[in-house]
């Protein structure tokens, strides 16, 4: 199971770590954090010796009632970051955590190399078009609603069936246009209620019959701090514990705010299943 990025060959047999770089205000951990270009610079060097394969860059905050920004302060606040960092580290991996077509557009033709659209492509009807123009990678990620909206009291019939069911919906749409690099986002948190999340990681394995690599973000997310009474500031022990559940179900990508730790996780699972364990990846 590979993909490619930026004529790179990436083995998704064993399981990689995606790192979180959110440059916005008021992301629910980090917002704020990484502001200036040197504090930007020091956590992406941070997390690539730490093993990142991939860093994901977020300048849209999509967490429950985040504040709405246009698409020209979205483009404003990521096209000058993408650049940076690929001119700072030429063999970088970046994934652009956008769901417009325009901002998808710049940042891969800036070197950007792969595209997480929490929306799946349901509020830009352009993005399918240009992720087969550019034939990039593309995370398609299942969510309820909008983030102004999604968890708003969430109900399904058969949460399992109606999300396996969204996937070959757009799945299909994707090989039609002939996308060949589809990773799976469950959507943990995405117009999903704590049981529905632990439903999903409990089932996980079930995403395997769909014959595409799958994603998990749980990073210090809501379904910990709130059944464990506590704040996402406190949740790397817990995140560690979820991020080895999803990967003995066969999860092939952590995206995560704390890269070594996840490294870590992926080290000792792989160890576990008998694999060669290669540490920093």
């Amino acid at each position: 199971m590979v993909i490619t990025c930026n004529k790179k060959i990436i083995d998704l047999k064993v399981s990689k770590v995606m790192g979180i770089l959110n440059i916005t205000p008021d992301s629910f951990f980090d917002g704020g954090k990484f502001s200036s270009e040197k504090q930007i610079i020091q956590q992406t060097k941070k997390m690539l010796e730490d093993g990142a394969t991939f860093i994901d860059i977020g300048a849209y905050s999509s967490r429950p009632n985040a504040k709405h920004i246009s698409e020209k302060e979205e483009l404003n606040r990521i096209l000058p970051i993408v650049k940076l960092l690929v001119t700072e580290f030429p063999e970088i991996v970046i994934s652009v955590d956008t769901f417009r077509s325009q901002v998808a557009e710049q940042c891969l033709k800036n070197g950007a190399c792969m595209i997480n659209d929490i929306s799946g492509g349901s509020l830009d009807k352009n993005m399918f078009s240009v992720i087969a123009e550019y034939q990039v990678p593309y995370i398609l990620m299942h969510m309820k609603g909008n983030p102004q909206n999604m968890q708003q009291k969430p109900v399904y019939k058969n949460l399992i069936d109606e999300v396996t069911y969204y996937f070959e919906e757009k799945i299909n749409q994707l090989q039609n246009l002939k996308i060949k690099d589809i990773i799976l986002d469950v959507g943990f948190g995405f117009g999903k209620t704590v049981d529905h999340n632990y439903e999903i990681l409990q089932k996980l394995n079930q995403f395997k019959s769909l014959n595409l690599p799958i994603l998990a973000g749980m990073s210090r997310k809501s379904m910990l701090y709130n059944l464990l009474d506590s704040s996402a500031d406190k949740m790397l022990n817990a995140t560690s514990i979820v991020n080895t559940i999803a990967l003995q179900k066969g999860v092939n990508i952590l995206r995560v705010h704390d890269v070594k730790e996840a490294i870590e996780c992926v080290v000792i699972n792989e160890k576990v299943e008998g694999k060669k364990v290669e540490g920093k990846r």
